[in-house]
């Protein structure tokens, strides 16, 4: 889909059609190592090192604004640039994040029942926040956000601090976007995107027309027209509209569905987790991956208003894929221990009944 959505947009710009689907070759290819290095490996020490894991995420995002370091792109300055190698920040910051909460909650289950007990968390998770925002970077910032309520519930927080801490968080939405006309103007076209079809409303409208164009079945695989420089990232964080536009409502339907097991599949992992620190840790990268993939969605049908977030494991960037496929590995390596601890219970218990009939028989 990454060639698919970008073969036209390559062509022109880099003079090679395969241009976007090499680079995601060679992160899927890392991903792939990384992935497979996570799945066999012990995570259990990713706790010792929970500072390490939110320290270093932060001081990258707080170099994205340092001359000559930070890249920009349309207005945002999101990346840090080595040579030609760029990393967003902000994907690490996530997972940096789960590591940092589910350690930091799994040692501290008593006090996770009091405010004081939450503040650490709270913490952690607004200097994401902060640092994101800044950027800027409003849809990660929501991400973000709700990532941290979620962990916090999941970690034993009470309702009344749940609220506590819901209810600004709920409030600070409409002020950050009326903090900054270019947030504004998107609300705007997001409220009426033909009041502005060739500004503002133009990328949400050519995401409408792409998943109107692809009906019920879609077009085909490649007979995508909006691919064509009408739709704005095609290949990122709109591939999802293209997906729509070639493989119609029920291909998308099929994907979500894909999407939706895999999320399941990671709730189930945590369910069976036979510690607290297991549970969080799967539980947060299931999250991280579900959320994400719900935002683009709703950016992508115009049920939000527009902005930057692509479809995890999907959408073209390597930082992106990177790290979720080595969060998955992670998620893995969680469901292995699980099955190897259900089978040494189920060998113990059997032999504990096989030594019961024979002590029986002794007599």
């Amino acid at each position: 889909m990454v060639y698919s959505a970008s073969s036209y947009t390559a062509e022109t710009q880099y003079g090679d059609e395969f241009y976007f689907m090499k680079k995601q070759l060679f992160g899927f290819v890392l991903g792939a190592a990384l992935m497979f290095f996570a799945g066999f490996s012990d995570y259990r020490k990713l706790k010792k090192i929970r500072y390490i894991a939110l320290i270093v995420p932060l001081v990258l995002l707080a170099l994205v604004f340092v001359p000559g370091v930070g890249r920009s792109n349309y207005g945002a300055t999101r990346w840090i640039g080595i040579g030609s190698v760029t990393i967003q920040p902000s994907e690490l910051a996530k997972y940096g994040f789960v590591i940092f909460a589910a350690a930091y909650m799994s040692d501290h289950m008593d006090a996770m029942r009091t405010f004081r007990g939450l503040l650490p968390v709270l913490a952690a998770g607004g200097a994401v926040c902060v640092l994101i925002i800044l950027e800027p970077n409003m849809s990660v910032t929501m991400c973000v956000g709700l990532l941290m309520l979620a962990m916090l519930f999941l970690g034993g927080m009470k309702m009344k601090y749940f609220l506590a801490v819901f209810i600004p968080v709920l409030i600070a939405v409409p002020v950050l976007i009326a903090m900054e006309p270019y947030r504004l103007r998107r609300l705007s076209a997001f409220l009426d995107p033909w009041a502005s079809p060739r500004d503002e409303g133009y990328q949400l409208i050519q995401s409408l027309y792409a998943l109107g164009n692809g009906g019920w079945f879609g077009t085909g695989l490649f007979r995508s027209r909006q691919k064509y420089r009408f739709l704005p990232f095609a290949e990122s964080d709109f591939i999802l509209s293209v997906i729509g536009e070639e493989f119609g409502f029920v291909g998308v339907l099929l994907l979500f569905f894909v999407c939706g097991f895999l999320v399941w599949k990671g709730i189930k992992t945590a369910a069976r987790a036979d510690d607290f620190f297991s549970f969080l840790l799967a539980s947060g990268i299931a999250l991280v991956y579900g959320i994400q993939t719900l935002v683009n969605a709703l950016v992508v049908s115009g049920t939000i208003p527009p902005t930057g977030l692509p479809l995890p494991l999907i959408s073209s960037g390597n930082t992106s894929l990177i790290v979720t496929m080595a969060s998955m590995g992670v998620l893995y390596a969680i469901s292995r221990r699980n099955s190897a601890a259900v089978l040494s219970d189920g060998g113990k218990k059997e032999k504990g009944e096989k030594g019961g009939a024979g002590n029986k028989r002794r007599p």
